[in-house]
């Protein structure tokens, strides 16, 4: 799956398009290096994302077409959120 629909998906982000350009910017990373939104999520990535003051650093559990809100924070482990 895309990062920036993983993002969506998952509600680490909650548009599409906000995701999409917080790739282009520069503000989200994969693994330690800087990811475009056309990047192949896989479970057992590290994703961290810089949008304003806030930092959050998550683990990918499992990647889902779908996720009802109840079931989005399954799909992802926060490891640190400044």
């Amino acid at each position: 799956m895309r990062l920036d629909k993983y993002l969506k998906v998952s509600r680490l982000i909650k548009r599409r398009t906000v995701a999409n350009e917080a790739c282009d910017a520069g503000r989200v990373s994969v693994n330690g290096k800087p990811a475009r939104a056309s990047y192949d999520v896989k479970p057992g990535d590290v994703i961290e994302i810089a949008l304003g003051a806030k930092n959050i650093r998550a683990k990918v559990l499992s990647v889902d077409e779908y996720a009802s809100k109840a079931d989005a924070s399954s799909l992802y482990e926060i490891l640190s959120d400044e």
